[in-house]
C-alpha cells in the first residue's frame, strides 16, 4: 500500500505566526479541518490495510498492480517493490489465466466478487488455495478506475473439510456395514432357534461379541482421529472373546490359553473374526469343553509358509454326538468369512477327547482389505 504523507500548508506552520493576510478566513479554515480529518482517516485505512492477515492489493483495468500489503507478501512471497507495477497474471497459474478477464468484466459492471474460491502461484512456484474477494474502486466522481482483491488462504479450511468428509465416509460406512451385519445375524440365527427367547438370546451375545470387539479398534486417543481405528492383535481379540468362559482366579484357572505367534490384524478384518471367534467360543460354552468344569481350550497360532494357521483344540468336554442336520450360523458364518473373504479354509475334527478346529488364512489378507465381513456370502 502506498504511503500517504501528511498534509501541510503555511498557515499551519507551528513555526509561522498567524496575522493579517496570512489569518484564514472562516470557510478556510473549515476546509482545513475537512482535509486533515480525510488525511486522518486515510492514515488509518491505510493503518488497517497494512497490518491485515489478509493479502490486499489493488490493480487497474490493465491488470497492473498499483498497490500490496504486507498480508501479500506474507501469502504470495513477493515484496510490494517486486509487484506493483507488474501485471497481477504473475499470481495466476497457467491454466487459470482465463478467470482475469471475467473477474475485470464483471468490476466494470460495477459489481463485486464475493468469496471467490481458487488456486494463485506463490514467488517460489508453489500454488495456494485462496478466497478471493474483489470490489470497485471508484474516484471522487464516482467511476470505476481500478478494482480491490481481498485474498484469504484457505489451505487448513480445505485440509480440515477433507478430512471431516473422510470422517463422515467412514462412518456411514461402518454403519452400513453394521445394519447389515445386525441384519444377518437376525436371519442366521432365526434359522435355529426354536423359540423368540433362544432368538433373542442368541443375536444379543453376537450382538455384544461385536461390540466388545469394536473396542478394539477405536483410536488410542482422541488426537488419532484417522477414521480408520487402530489394528489390534489376534491374541487380544481372542481374549476378548473368551473372557467371558474363562476363570482368572486361583480355584478358577484360565480354561482358554493361547500360545503361539501373535499377528496384528487390521481394523477392518476384527469384526469378522470377533464374530467367527464368538461362535467358536459360544459352541464351547453350549457343546463342548466349556460347558464343564474342567473343560479347557488350546489355542495355538503358527506360520506355515504364507498362511497363518490357529489350531483350536477342545479336550475335557463331553462326547460330542456329530450326527447330520441342518446347517447352522457357524458353519455359514465360516464359509462366509474364511472363504468368501480371507481366502483361506477351516477344517473340523471331532476327535474322542474333544472338537479340533484348523484354521488357515492368507498372512497378508489379515492386514488388509475391506471392512466388515462379506454380506452377500452370508444370505
Amino acid at each position: 500500500m502506498a504511503k500517504i504523507t501528511s498534509f501541510r500548508t503555511p498557515s499551519n506552520d507551528p513555526d509561522r505566526a498567524i496575522s493579517g493576510a496570512d489569518a484564514p478566513s472562516v470557510n478556510e479554515t473549515a476546509e482545513i479541518e475537512r482535509r486533515g480529518q480525510a488525511i486522518g482517516a486515510a492514515e488509518l485505512l491505510a493503518a488497517i490495510v497494512e497490518s491485515s492477515d489478509d493479502a490486499i492489493l489493488a490493480k487497474d483495468f490493465n491488470g497492473i498492480i498499483t498497490s500490496w500489503n504486507q498480508g501479500a507478501q506474507r501469502l504470495f512471497g513477493y515484496t510490494a517493490e517486486e509487484t506493483v507495477g507488474k501485471p497481477v497474471t504473475i499470481l495466476i497459474p497457467p491454466d487459470r489465466l482465463d478467470e482475469e478477464p471475467s473477474i475485470l468484466a464483471r468490476i466494470r459492471r460495477g459489481e463485486r466478487v464475493h468469496h471467490y474460491e481458487t488456486v494463485r502461484r506463490r514467488k517460489d512456484g508453489s500454488l495456494v488455495e485462496i478466497s478471493l474477494t474483489v470490489s470497485p474502486i471508484r474516484n471522487a466522481a464516482g467511476d470505476i478506475v481500478g478494482a480491490s482483491k481481498i485474498a484469504r488462504d484457505i489451505t487448513e479450511r480445505r485440509r480440515a473439510q477433507a478430512q471431516q468428509d473422510l470422517l463422515l465416509r467412514e462412518m456411514n460406512h461402518r454403519v452400513n456395514n453394521l445394519f447389515a451385519l445386525a441384519s444377518s445375524i437376525v436371519t442366521l440365527s432365526a434359522r435355529s432357534a426354536r423359540t423368540p427367547e433362544t432368538l433373542a438370546s442368541a443375536v444379543r451375545e453376537r450382538l455384544g461379541a461385536l461390540a466388545r470387539a469394536h473396542a478394539l479398534t477405536l483410536p488410542k486417543s482422541s488426537n488419532d482421529a484417522t477414521g480408520t481405528g487402530q489394528p489390534t492383535t489376534l491374541h487380544a481379540l481372542i481374549q476378548t472373546i473368551v473372557s467371558p468362559y474363562d476363570g482368572r482366579t486361583d480355584e478358577d484357572p484360565a480354561r482358554a490359553v493361547i500360545t503361539g505367534l501373535d499377528i496384528s490384524i487390521a481394523g477392518g478384518r476384527v469384526m469378522s473374526l470377533a464374530l467367527l471367534l464368538h461362535e467358536f467360543t459360544t459352541n464351547a460354552a453350549k457343546y463342548g469343553a466349556l460347558s464343564t468344569p474342567l473343560g479347557h481350550i488350546d489355542i495355538h497360532c503358527f506360520d506355515d509358509g504364507d498362511q497363518f494357521v490357529l489350531t483350536w483344540a477342545e479336550r475335557g468336554g463331553p462326547a460330542i454326538d456329530q450326527s447330520a442336520g441342518n446347517e447352522g450360523f457357524g458353519s455359514l458364518l465360516a464359509r462366509a468369512t474364511v472363504k468368501g473373504q480371507f481366502g483361506g479354509e477351516i477344517l473340523r475334527e471331532w476327535k474322542p477327547e474333544g472338537l479340533t478346529i484348523r484354521l488357515s488364512i492368507p498372512r497378508n489378507h489379515l492386514a488388509a482389505g475391506p471392512s466388515g465381513p462379506a454380506m452377500s456370502e452370508f444370505r
